[in-house]
């Protein structure tokens, strides 16, 4: 572990990794305003104010689970230190500001997390990773899109039964309503995942330099600045993989938007809930695909979603490999 870090240090490494919970808002709003945008129910410059002020209350609704997951569950504690984070925060960085910029939803968490692995593993090998948080982070990556999948196939089916009876314009006029709710239950859950991660980082940072004591545990002032970055971010909108996720994947209508945002949610509660860091970017993703799947399997433009599919395969290594390159370099100029 490096000597204790000064205040000057230590403050400019906890900006950066607010940078990345900023910049992580920016290229996720897409995830939390995608589909209430594309079926017109909000403008985007409206649709970011709801989705942030979502975002930034998640902490009164959730624990701190996926925060305590990232803190001490990918890499060893133990192997954190200033270069490894100020590493793990350069590889997650780089490759979310590449993915923005090519319009590509890829995940801000697993590019964290691939951080995080890069830069530990450059520092002590491969005894650096917590295999059993990592594997569960890892499955993760399989189980959240197609739990969104099923469950937006299956509301799509129930709604569509339950509205049998009635008229096209009623339908449309209800879901319109109802998707103010299941796109505030989607950015809650949203702000309540993400943001944690960055809570996690933060966590881990001040307990290597001795700041907290004996016991790992989220000081309240990194939980509001955190939430308050990704709701800052969120606001800073994110329109080019808006128009991705809304709509390139599929056309939506309002009660397909609902059912995709209310899949999408009942998935991030629940990884909330047992403190599993997902993708956002994943979950609804896969709710967009099921949605337009119960519609016909010729609704999904499945050349798109195929290029998202091979940016996630490629997220975690892709990140590793730039923070592992990051500490090396570093460790050469010291």
């Amino acid at each position: 572990m490096d000597a204790t870090l000064g205040l000057p240090v230590l403050t400019i490494l906890i900006a950066v990794a607010l940078l990345f919970d900023f910049l992580n808002g920016l290229h996720d709003a897409a995830n939390s305003i995608a589909t209430i945008v594309s079926t017109r129910v909000l403008r985007p410059q409206y649709a970011v104010f709801w989705a942030a002020f979502f975002n930034f209350v998640a902490f009164a609704v959730f624990g701190l689970h996926v925060a305590n997951t990232i803190g001490t569950g990918i890499i060893d504690p133990s192997v954190v230190d200033a270069t490894v984070i100020f590493a793990a925060l350069v590889g997650a960085i780089v490759w979310n500001v590449i993915t923005w910029a090519l319009g590509i939803p890829s995940s801000s968490s697993h590019a964290l997390i691939g951080g995080l692995v890069g830069a530990g593993m450059a520092k002590a090998g491969i005894s650096a990773a917590v295999w059993s948080g990592l594997t569960k982070t890892l499955l993760a990556i399989v189980l959240s899109p197609l739990i969104g999948f099923l469950l937006a196939l299956v509301l799509v089916a129930i709604v569509s039964w339950l509205s049998v009876r009635s008229t096209p314009f009623a339908v449309d006029r209800a879901f319109r309503i109802l998707q103010f709710a299941s796109a505030s239950l989607y950015s809650l859950g949203h702000g309540g995942n993400d943001a944690q991660k960055t809570m996690g980082i933060i966590g881990v940072l001040l307990y290597s330099q001795g700041h907290l004591g004996d016991t790992f545990e989220i000081p309240f002032w990194v939980v509001l600045a955190c939430q308050s970055a990704m709701a800052l971010g969120t606001l800073m909108g994110g329109w080019r993989i808006v128009r991705t996720m809304g709509l390139r994947i599929t056309k939506l209508t309002p009660m397909q938007g609902f059912c995709a945002e209310t899949g999408g949610a009942v998935t991030l509660f629940l990884a909330t809930y047992l403190g599993v860091p997902v993708s956002t970017t994943h979950t609804i993703t896969g709710a967009i695909v099921g949605v337009g799947a119960a519609r016909r399997l010729s609704a999904v433009r499945w050349n798109v979603a195929s290029s998202i599919v091979y940016a996630w395969v490629i997220t975690i290594p892709a990140s590793a490999a730039v923070a592992a390159a990051t500490y090396w370099v570093v460790q050469v100029l010291k």
